[in-house]
């Protein structure tokens, strides 16, 4: 008899936030706000109580929110945080307004990394097919894992969550569904440090309800598109016909789409998979403008190109699609991409494509950020690496600014 198909979801709880609270365990139960720039602000508490360990530095002596000047964007926030309308990817000035009182602190990406992998290898020693989606959440094949069926996978779940903790002293969130597509939605349920079981009989009494947006591939134009067509739960997509959704979003998106909405993935668990595009993007202190600051942007655009290419050629990829992004002062992003015959890690390439990219945006208002990406992907072959070669491009050759 063939075992059902079960598949896990599992998502670290607030893990930038948590990880930050193993060193600092007398923040826990409070608001707390990771991000908004490097590790000098906390270097420099330690600092100032060199004479005792971290978790005895006073709570009353840790920076806040309200106190915070840049431009960063918080990375993630503990849960006390998120009552108060704090989330990811929100400007540090914005989540200030909301949540004052809250204690800020910045990213520790080595120690984050580190517990990343840590988490990540003991789930493998448990069960072994496992595919990497990020720093803190990953797919797992439960069907032919011992425990994997019992209670619908809750039996495994609860022994991977117990190992995780034991190993690292952090909690996750697991859902257990027959598909990668329910389990994601599933993991969401019961947070923090929950389990959830969904069976495919259950789609329509716990799927059906949620917003069209909760289903992972469904972006904010979608979810608008959809609402003006007054559609806004999962349930009201599946009440269409897929030709009706066809007619509105096209042959591929809308077929895909009647099939998220009736809980149907055939998606496997892949342990091993090639990253489909590599990009360098950075933040700028103060906005700058292509006119008046024409000469800085072109020296940080030459050498996001140069990174990326770089990366390219140390981790053996080369691509095709090369492409640009850019947030303006008012937070929003404009992407361009264009796609060149021949695969390239070459940084003037990169450089010249990219910089044909910046020719199809507006320029005209002040910028945050710029960023640079290569996609379409594939190994860099004998004659890939003809195209890889060539020196960086010179500073002065960004004609836009």
């Amino acid at each position: 008899m063939t075992a059902e198909r079960r598949i896990a979801h599992l998502d670290m709880d607030a893990f930038f936030a948590s990880v930050e609270l193993l060193r600092y365990p007398q923040l826990k139960g409070l608001p707390v706000v990771i991000g908004g720039g490097r590790r000098k602000v906390d270097e420099l508490l330690r600092e100032g109580h060199a004479d005792r360990p971290p978790g005895d530095i006073p709570v009353s002596d840790f920076p806040l929110l309200r106190d915070y000047v840049g431009r960063g964007v918080i990375t993630t926030a503990t849960y006390p945080a998120r009552q108060f309308g704090v989330g990811s990817a929100m400007g540090m000035m914005k989540a200030a307004r909301l949540c004052p009182q809250a204690i800020v602190l910045p990213v520790d990406f080595e120690e984050v990394r580190r517990f990343s992998r840590l988490f990540k290898a003991t789930i493998a020693e448990i069960a072994p097919r496992v595919e990497d989606r990020g720093v803190d959440e990953v797919y797992i094949d439960f069907t032919e894992v011992p425990g994997g069926q019992r209670e619908g996978g809750r039996v495994l779940a609860r022994l991977i969550q117990r190992a995780i903790f034991e190993r690292t002293g952090l909690t996750c969130s697991i859902g257990v569904a027959p598909n990668k597509l329910i389990a994601k939605m599933a993991s969401e349920f019961s947070k923090p440090n929950g389990i959830s079981i969904v069976y495919q009989g259950d789609v329509q009494t716990r799927i059906w309800p949620l917003p069209a947006r909760k289903i992972n591939g469904i972006g904010p134009k979608a979810e608008a598109k959809l609402a003006r067509l007054h559609l806004h739960t999962i349930g009201d997509i599946a009440a269409q016909q897929r030709e009706w959704l066809i007619d509105n979003f096209g042959k591929s998106y809308g077929t895909w789409m009647h099939e998220a909405a009736w809980g149907r993935d055939d998606r496997p668990v892949v342990t091993e998979s090639e990253p489909v595009s590599m990009s360098r993007e950075t933040t700028f202190d103060r906005d700058l403008h292509a006119v008046r600051d024409r000469a800085e942007l072109a020296a940080i655009f030459t050498q996001l190109c140069v990174k990326v290419a770089g990366d390219l050629q140390r981790k053996g990829y080369v691509g095709k699609t090369i492409g640009i992004k850019l947030r303006y002062e008012d937070f929003r992003i404009a992407t361009r991409d264009h796609t060149i015959e021949h695969f390239t890690a070459d940084a003037k390439t990169i450089r010249r494509i990219a910089g044909q990219c910046l020719k199809r945006v507006e320029l005209q208002r002040p910028l945050r950020l710029l960023g640079v990406r290569v996609g379409k992907l594939a190994r860099a072959g004998a004659d890939a690496a003809a195209d890889a070669g060539g020196a960086a491009p010179r500073d002065g050759t960004l004609d836009l600014f």
